[in-house]
């Protein structure tokens, strides 16, 4: 891991620019720490500098409860090399969407090679996070791509809980791994999320074999998160992380 540039928010939380390799990835750590904070993983759906303003909303009112925060970019978005299968992907899931069409090849097409990408390197990011003085465990993760978080929470054992964003599309055989989840989880559904679908949503809830889950769910499109339902999370991960 190279830290590239970092600077001081009005807030005092210290954010840092990295890379680890070809990833580029961003680093929050609360203003002031006795001991090593714990960590959240915070998960996207691709497109850091786009995504850079949530991200930091979200990562700041992690540190404000004195978890560091951290995210990487996703293969194939930002400023990595495209995939020319996805992005073909992408384009037939647009037009089956427009259609009407079955989704489910698609889905697999597009889904499942970025979580095959994405989760070895999100387990390469937490082995340099943790070896950093300033962080400890317990780690959390938050965020979507659902399937990534989903399969972290499957073979990381380094992730004691999740809060998971039921917003994208999910495999078929994802279920299979959702049944193979045992952390506790805090999962966020927007109802009329124009871009999910909302019966496979909660589907997956079931699925999930956590003795301890939670459906939160609210009134509203994609990008309506309430407030209040980030300070719900920072509730949730308080039990299991501090």
């Amino acid at each position: 891991m190279q830290f590239t540039s970092e600077q001081r928010l009005d807030d005092g939380i210290l954010e840092r620019e990295f890379t680890l390799g070809e990833i580029p990835g961003i680093l929050w750590t609360p203003a002031s720490a006795s001991a090593p904070a714990p960590l959240i993983l915070v998960g996207h759906p691709g497109g850091l500098h786009m995504m850079y303003p949530r991200l930091a909303a979200r990562a700041r009112h992690a540190a404000a409860e004195g978890y560091a925060a951290a995210t990487i970019e996703l293969p194939g978005s930002g400023d990595r090399p495209r995939s020319a299968a996805a992005e073909q992907a992408r384009a037939d899931l647009r037009r089956a969407l427009e259609a009407g069409e079955p989704v489910d090849e698609i889905v697999d097409r597009l889904v499942l090679p970025l979580v095959e990408k994405a989760v070895p390197e999100w387990r390469a990011a937490l082995d340099a996070l943790l070896s950093l003085p300033e962080i400890g465990g317990p780690v959390g993760y938050s965020g979507g791509v659902i399937s990534i978080g989903t399969r972290l929470a499957v073979v990381e054992p380094r992730i004691s809980a999740a809060v998971l964003f039921a917003g994208s599309f999910v495999p078929r055989t994802m279920f299979e791994e959702a049944r193979q989840v045992t952390i506790p989880l805090h999962v966020l559904l927007q109802w009329d999320d124009e871009g999910n679908d909302r019966q496979m949503a909660l589907d997956l809830f079931d699925a999930f074999g956590s003795k301890e889950k939670t459906l939160h769910a609210n009134m509203g499109g994609h990008t309506g998160v309430p407030q209040f339902a980030g300070d719900e999370a920072n509730r949730f991960f308080a039990r299991h992380l501090k």
